[in-house]
């Protein structure tokens, strides 16, 4: 793609009117030539796709007749998507004027990338990481996800300190920019997931093919978060638990995945022992249905598992848990550099 790629945004939303109200001026203010805005109503009853067609001439409604999620909303938007590259976006991100233009840069002169992020800072903390992506995704080899400038609940004031141009092994669903025929190739999301993980599992699908995905630290974006479902909600707690399960069932070999599942039982058994302890019964139910009903959904996706013998190294060798909770380990440039495959 030796030219400035058109770039498609997908903007997915559900009842989230005054949410929109807040971040999408700043969407339509982007200054960059050759892009188009798709915003994706999943059958909202507050009359946000109204509002948007009669505030936004310029901005495209894609009307589902249902609530399809994050998962099945962007897939079935896809379609309707005239860019090369797409830019799937959160609908309570705020961003500067200038955003897009790295994102495009880097399509632009980088052929082997397949998918980027911006670095994601809180809305409301500007000089802040924030939880749901921050610099870019790493998995432990347990499969727990975490990011560069955050760590659990530990979050990093952004210093520079990942500034650096890098490969990461998931870009975050918050703001995922891919190429539209890779997205196509690898089938979109997996719509079973409903949303979260959703993201880290496609990721893992396009590095398989060759694809690299990587950080774009120029360009930075502000999040809200908990649009969809807040922080310690226990269908949030369920969802990433059970979508945890199954993306690591999918992904893994079988010989991997038996001896990753068993430090997982483990583990989770933990945090559902802690919630007990902290007398949060809900958050130990939500996991164990998440435990049970994974179970029942591994079958659909047998299919598409790796064949036995085939590598699929988990990017970080060690065990975060371990390294945070019990080495005291707080930010992610203080990990061991040697523990990290490359990418």
């Amino acid at each position: 793609m030796a030219r400035t790629p058109y770039i498609s945004i997908l903007i997915v939303s559900w009842n989230a009117l005054e949410t929109v109200k807040k971040c999408l001026p700043s969407i339509v203010a982007t200054q960059y030539d050759s892009f188009e805005i798709l915003f994706v109503d999943n059958a909202s009853e507050d009359g946000s796709a109204q509002w948007v067609e009669d505030t936004f001439p310029s901005v495209r409604i894609v009307r589902h007749p249902e609530n399809w999620a994050f998962c099945r909303g962007n897939n079935e938007a896809v379609a309707h998507a005239k860019g090369e590259v797409l830019v799937i976006l959160n609908n309570d991100v705020e961003v500067p004027p200038d955003w897009l233009t790295p994102l495009a840069h880097t399509f632009k002169t980088n052929s082997s990338v397949g998918a980027a992020q911006p670095k994601l800072h809180q809305f409301d903390d500007r000089s802040m990481f924030e939880y749901a992506g921050a610099a870019g995704g790493f998995l432990d080899r347990d499969g727990y996800p975490f990011t560069r400038g955050r760590l659990f609940e530990t979050m990093e004031i952004d210093q520079g300190q990942y500034d650096q141009d890098t490969d990461i092994f998931w870009a975050s669903g918050t703001c995922l920019a891919i190429r539209k025929d890779v997205f196509e190739s690898l089938g979109g999301f997996e719509e079973s997931f409903f949303m979260h993980m959703e993201e880290i599992d496609l990721c893992w699908r396009l590095r398989s093919r060759g694809w690299r995905i990587v950080l774009v630290p120029g360009s930075v974006i502000y999040h809200l978060g908990g649009a969809s479902l807040a922080k310690g909600n226990q269908r949030k707690t369920y969802l990433n638990f059970r979508n945890n399960l199954l993306m690591l069932y999918r992904n893994l070999p079988p010989a991997e995945w038996n001896s990753v599942f068993l430090r997982r039982v483990l583990l989770d058994g933990i945090a559902m022992l802690r919630a007990l302890i902290l007398l949060r019964p809900s958050e130990s139910w939500a996991i164990l249905r998440a435990y049970a009903d994974a179970h029942k959904m591994k079958s659909a996706h047998k299919d598409v598992r790796p064949l036995p013998g085939k590598s699929a190294a988990l990017p970080y060798r060690r065990s975060i848990v371990v390294d945070h909770f019990i080495r005291g380990v707080k930010k992610f440039s203080d990990l061991s550099k040697d523990a990290f495959h490359d990418l």
